[in-house]
């Protein structure tokens, strides 16, 4: 069943074949938000949305792609992520630099609001998720520009960094929130990633937000939204 919800607008989804994207493009269909999402195969695509969903095909790594991508709409969600140690899919190419040109091009097309899915631990050099190829560091620096581009004249941010990700139904666990990247270990289901960035669209305490979230136990949950006011 559709739920209404109070942000209208077009959100486009970059990383939307990825495992988190696809449950980023699931919450906003669920809240009957349209969406468009940016992948560099069509077909996956739309294998996957079919018709529920505007598909804009093109390559992170190409800025045009990038403009006609966010042309249009409101808000973007970035679901990326890298795979590889090296080449169009490492972290320099996707986590940081990919990143970075989706938020220049978003910010000249005029989208108001930012949701990123970052990392737990990304502050911290010496974590060992940063033998993959430095990954956490890139993303700090993705992160970073993010805040800077996102942080005044008219627009917003949520940056979202989770623990492990599981699959997993969203709504179904008490999570735990908090700032300033103390937290070690954890997991959250990316279900419930998916949703914290979806409500950021229009929770007023979720704007210009950078938070952990990792989850505390079983525990059928109504609505994600109140984690916000825990940590405003």
């Amino acid at each position: 069943m559709t739920t209404i919800s109070q942000y209208q607008g077009k959100v486009l989804v970059a990383g939307a074949t990825g495992k988190t994207g696809q449950w980023v493009v699931k919450r906003l269909l669920h809240y009957g938000i349209p969406a468009r999402v940016f992948s560099r195969e069509r077909e996956k695509a739309y294998a996957l949305f079919g018709d529920s969903v505007e598909i804009a095909t093109g390559k992170i790594q190409n800025a045009e792609d990038v403009a006609n991508a966010v042309k249009g709409c409101g808000a973007v969600i970035s679901a990326l992520g890298s795979n590889a140690y090296s080449g169009e899919s490492s972290p320099d190419e996707v986590d940081r630099d990919g990143v970075k040109r989706l938020v220049d091009e978003a910010s000249r097309a005029g989208v108001k609001h930012f949701g990123l899915v970052s990392s737990m631990a990304v502050t911290k050099w010496y974590h060992p998720l940063n033998l993959f190829a430095g990954v956490l560091t890139k993303k700090w620096e993705a992160e970073e520009h993010l805040r800077s581009v996102f942080s005044g004249a008219g627009r917003t941010y949520t940056i979202v960094r989770p623990g492990g990700l599981k699959d997993g139904e969203p709504l179904q666990n008490r999570l735990h929130v908090e700032t300033g990247d103390r937290m070690w270990s954890g997991w959250a289901n990316r279900s419930d990633v998916a949703e914290l960035l979806v409500v950021s669209l229009w929770a007023e305490k979720a704007k210009n937000l950078t938070f952990e979230v990792v989850s505390e136990a079983e525990e059928q949950q109504e609505s994600l939204e109140p984690y916000y006011g825990k940590l405003a």
